[in-house]
């Protein structure tokens, strides 16, 4: 597991006075201020972010270092990183799609189905797309209890009992 959790991006410039975008991937979307400062990836450079104001698709925000449009246009794409600590412990059903990532998946019989490459949210519920040398294309598992009645942080896997057809 990563001591850093992807919190958000950065979509691009907001106005001329060195405002971003900022898209939220926190629960609460506005929480993520709380976690300031954000580093990038690599935990080099951190950011104090500070919402000036909700705008379509997320906020506009201020970042520290950050002054001029230009600043912000340079640093589109930006994804932001909260240290693991200074997020919420999690129930014991909930996890951060993070810990996921790079589980392990195994059928009710002990079968290796594949890795969880990520995870994703059209909508309607968490899809966990599994990549394995055995299948000729990703397979989207529904991250429901039915679907997946077991993940295990500790030894790194995921129990899954799919849907007919599926694999």
């Amino acid at each position: 597991m990563s001591d850093l959790i992807c919190v958000g991006a950065i979509s691009g410039s907001f106005g001329v006075r060195g405002e971003v975008r900022l898209k939220s991937f926190c629960a609460i979307p506005e929480e993520i201020e709380d976690y300031s400062p954000l580093s990038n990836e690599d935990g080099t450079r951190t950011y104090s972010l500070t919402i000036t104001r909700p705008i379509k698709n997320g906020f506009a925000a201020l970042l520290e270092g950050v002054e001029t449009k230009e600043d912000a246009d340079a640093i589109k794409g930006l994804r932001l990183f909260a240290r693991r600590d200074q997020l919420p412990q999690l129930p014991d059903d909930e996890f951060y799609h993070a810990d996921l990532i790079g589980l392990q998946v195994y059928d009710t019989g002990g079968v290796l189905l594949g890795t969880v490459k990520s995870v994703q949210n059209h909508g309607a519920a968490d899809l966990l797309e599994i990549h394995g040398p055995g299948l000729r294309a990703t397979v989207l598992l529904p991250f429901t209890l039915d679907a997946v009645p077991t993940v295990d942080l500790t030894q790194g896997r995921i129990i899954a009992d799919p849907p007919e057809g599926l694999f």
